[in-house]
């Protein structure tokens, strides 16, 4: 897979722990940013790294702030972006299986490099199941974009 991910100031010394995390995996990586530590606006790498996986220059994406909150509301602003924030492994893989979900959100300021590592490997190893309960709960879930 292709992996698109970008990070504000407060996500960037994340974002190398990610960076190295995706490709020790075997995927291959889109760094979007930023690549300073100058102050910069979350929502801006969030719409490169949903622009990323709408336009299928990549399969899924992680977008990496201080706190993962600000980034995961923004990515969610785009369709055909299911993004979440994540703490732990179990919502990390189910995000993916049950939801759907295709952006990964991390708190730069919240979580450490291990656990950053788990969670992305969680992310990574996890399939859509397309079916049943599932699709179904998935089909509703893009029906609201067009709704509103």
């Amino acid at each position: 897979m292709r992996i698109a991910i970008g990070s504000d100031h407060g996500g960037l010394p994340l974002k190398e722990t990610a960076l190295s995390t995706v490709r020790k995996l075997g995927h291959e990586t889109l760094d979007l940013g930023t690549f300073t530590d100058e102050s910069v606006d979350y929502p801006d790498f969030a719409e490169k790294v949903g622009q990323a996986i709408v336009e299928q220059r990549a399969d899924r994406g992680i977008v990496i702030c201080g706190s993962g909150v600000g980034a995961c509301i923004a990515a969610n602003k785009i369709k055909g972006i299911y993004a979440a924030i994540c703490h732990d492994t179990y919502s990390a893989r189910q995000g993916v299986e049950h939801d759907n979900m295709n952006v990964l959100c991390l708190g730069g300021r919240v979580i450490g490099t291990e656990l950053a590592s788990e969670l992305i490997r969680a992310f990574l190893s996890a399939s859509f199941l397309n079916t049943g309960n599932y699709l179904r709960r998935a089909e509703k879930v893009k029906s609201l974009e067009n709704r509103f």
